[in-house]
């Protein structure tokens, strides 16, 4: 494992409220402005692989641009042995950074993205944080949080640990936009992932995060479906620039 990177403080909570199920209940919490990133050494995936990875994004997913979708998790568990070092490393790592082996016992899951629009996912996955670890060699594309003006260039073994109520994209390097026209059919820029959804109310998870819950109760206990609020009131986020709508 590489040193992680030193990950910068934080501040631009931007007055954000989620509000997600706990159970049959709907809960409130802060939505944190912590980011945890480090670049992981990995192996290589085998050329068979990502020719059978291209496939299925094409055949199979018919990815477009700002598109994420997931890949057969178990096909590629039986082509790629060294998955389980790719998944220990992330372990270990996360470990480190205290969190206390919950990946270990997280759900897993194989992604493929050409691009991001901005999106938050507070409203399916409001009670977690994603670690996501990126397979792909390196093409040219970074994760941005417009709210906290932060930028992680993507390659083979970025590591990142953020709230799903904090707004993101993957956009072309040093670009702040999301435009289709960045991702032609005739650009490689896929990208593969693996990702786990870390439950914030394991208290190691909020602890590192952040995240301090129960922040509204009396609009948690009005609502009657998963939302993000900013600043009072219910909030969406542009898909192309990353502003609040």
């Amino acid at each position: 494992m590489r040193q992680p990177d030193s990950s910068p403080t934080l501040t631009a909570s931007e007055g954000l409220s989620a509000f997600y199920w706990s159970d049959e209940t709907l809960r409130s919490r802060s939505v944190s402005t912590q980011v945890l990133m480090a670049t992981l050494d990995v192996p290589t995936p085998p050329p068979k692989l990502v020719l059978d990875w291209e496939r299925e994004i094409a055949e199979q997913l018919g990815l477009e641009p700002g598109d994420v979708e997931s890949l057969p998790l178990a096909r590629t568990r039986l082509r790629w042995p060294d998955l389980k070092r790719c998944v220990a490393a992330a372990s270990l790592w996360s470990d480190s950074v205290g969190l206390a082996e919950v990946l270990r016992t997280s759900d897993l899951a194989l992604m493929a993205c050409r691009g991001a629009r901005y999106h938050h996912d507070a409203v399916q996955y409001g009670g977690a944080a994603f670690c996501n670890l990126f397979l792909s060699e390196d093409r040219g594309l970074d994760l941005y949080f417009p709210a906290l003006q932060l930028r992680i260039p993507l390659c083979r073994g970025t590591a990142v640990v953020f709230d799903t109520g904090q707004p993101h994209a993957v956009v072309p390097r040093d670009h702040t936009t999301f435009n289709p026209a960045d991702f032609p059919k005739e650009r490689d820029c896929s990208l593969v992932f693996l990702t786990w959804e870390l439950p914030l109310e394991h208290p190691p998870v909020a602890q590192a995060m952040g995240v301090v819950f129960d922040t509204d109760t009396r609009t948690a206990a009005a609502l009657a479906e998963a939302q993000l609020w900013r600043h009072g009131a219910p909030a969406q986020i542009c898909p192309a620039i990353g502003s609040w709508v």
